[in-house]
């Protein structure tokens, strides 16, 4: 239904792919997007989630220790794509998540490049473990849960290379961490090694154990090293981490331990074992599994099953990893979207001190903060509430920003503002009519994020005015 003909719902088709430390595999969802009838301006959000299509689940495929198969990984993909019977074209956005250990391996970025595409219309490519976190715990279903039950859940889903923890709190996430203990840290075939990974080489060196790849291991000493990573895992779990091990193995701060957790649920290929539904893989991850079982009397809550577990990531990825911009949003034609891995500088400008020199100054300050030189990329200017809805102060704010990013103009390079108050309509006429911005301009709007954030801005929908956005982080960790 609409109103005078305005469209009151939207579906889309989304994609999310999963390239894990072990395993890889992807699944379509169906959006749908309904007004918001309480918004001042009526803007979209998603209603309804629900799985089209769910991708076999393959080996992670592997040249080499440090380099992935990415043609091999394209002709799976491109596989499922005719098996759920979905053209590249039809998408109409998704998430490519690259995982765990993978995401350190040293074609990690061509692996997001050439997914993005060959393989459909990504919006999202990420590896930040942060996000993973997040993603998983909505796949997982543990954060629908924690707003049904009214608890708090701490979600665990433990992959190949990494643990992404995330305590979900009246139906969202309020708290996330990762640490490096997975099943496939250590890869262990008959009693050889044929797989180590820098973190089971720290937790061996811990542990007085010198072996190397090709190396036969006793299974006294298999179940040492796993023994080792459960208690780790715990210690997170119960934080704050004390010992220098986990310490070493932490990828991101602590969770939140003012948080009371009344449930822990593990999800992942790992939790698969744990629960008792999966069968052994050529690693460590079923010896993982028993190590954490043997500790659950140890927990700071009584463990729950979630409803998805391997596929957790996957499913976050391709439901949970859009967000929609407001309904008064602008550009133009010559914005080449979608745009891809926008940087987001928080600006600062107070609206009671709005002036030329004001403006300009907290815009060259956000610029030195991440140490970009305006006019040589693209970013994403976010605005909480820089200026009030009225055309003498909108017409000054036009004209400061315009004189803040001469080289930005002068180099064509799209103009990307952010604002959380529904004024980007407002803001991006009074500048096209008042400034020397005459074209590769976007004002979106209704958006809330945090300096730091990545952000993917896809196809604009109904009649340009809505956009969908991915917020993200991106990290490659080398180390």
């Amino acid at each position: 239904m609409s109103q005078g003909g305005e469209i009151d719902e939207i579906r889309l088709t989304s994609v999310g792919v999963d390239v894990g430390s072990s395993t890889s595999h992807l699944i379509f969802s169906e959006l749908l997007l309904r007004r918001d009838e309480k918004s001042a301006s009526r803007r979209f959000y998603v209603d309804e989630r629900r799985i089209l299509y769910e991708s076999e689940i393959i080996d992670t495929p592997l040249i080499d220790p440090t380099t992935i198969n990415v043609n091999e990984l394209i002709e799976f993909f491109q596989g499922e794509y005719q098996k759920a019977g979905f053209n590249p074209e039809e998408i109409n956005t998704g998430a490519v998540i690259v995982t765990g250990e993978t995401a350190k391996k040293q074609n990690a970025a061509e692996i997001v490049s050439r997914l993005s595409n060959d393989a459909g219309k990504f919006v999202s490519a990420t590896a930040g473990p942060n996000f993973e976190s997040m993603l998983a715990a909505m796949g997982s279903g543990m954060t629908a849960r924690s707003e049904e039950t009214g608890k708090s859940v701490l979600s665990v889903d433990i992959g190949g290379g990494t643990s992404n923890m995330a305590i979900s709190r009246g139906g969202e996430v309020v708290s996330t961490a990762c640490i490096s203990v997975g099943g496939r840290l250590l890869a262990v075939e008959d009693s050889k090694i044929w797989r180590i990974d820098v973190p089971a080489r720290k937790v061996m060196k811990h542990l007085g154990m010198t072996y190397e790849v090709g190396d036969t291991i006793p299974e006294e000493d298999v179940k040492k090293i796993a023994d080792t990573f459960a208690e780790v895992l715990r210690e997170v779990i119960s934080g704050p981490t004390t010992t220098e091990l986990a310490k070493e193995l932490m990828m991101t701060s602590d969770l939140d331990f003012g948080i009371q957790v009344d449930e822990i649920a593990f999800s992942g290929g790992v939790a698969e074992l744990i629960y008792n539904h999966g069968s052994k893989y050529r690693d460590i991850g079923h010896y993982l599994a028993d190590s954490i079982n043997q500790l659950r009397g140890k927990y700071i809550a009584p463990v729950v099953e979630p409803e998805n577990k391997i596929r957790a990531t996957v499913i976050g990825a391709g439901a949970y990893s859009l967000t929609i911009s407001g309904s008064t949003s602008f550009s133009d034609d010559h914005i080449p979207f979608p745009l891809r891995n926008i940087p987001v500088i928080k600006v600062d400008v107070d609206r009671e001190r709005l002036s030329m020199e004001h403006v300009e100054q907290e815009i060259r300050k956000s610029f030195e903060r991440f140490d970009i030189t305006e006019g040589t990329e693209s970013v994403a200017l976010y605005f909480k509430d820089p200026v009030r809805a009225a055309y003498k102060r909108l017409k000054l704010f036009a004209q400061a920003l315009a004189s803040a990013l001469p080289k930005s103009i002068a180099n064509d390079i799209p103009i990307v503002l952010v604002f959380e108050r529904d004024i980007g309509n407002s803001v991006g006429n009074v500048i096209r009519r008042e400034s020397e911005i005459k074209k590769n301009l976007l004002a979106i709007d209704e958006l809330i994020l945090s300096e730091g954030d990545w952000i993917d801005i896809g196809d604009p929908l109904v009649n340009g005015q809505v956009f969908p956005v991915t917020v993200k982080s991106l990290v490659f960790n080398k180390d």
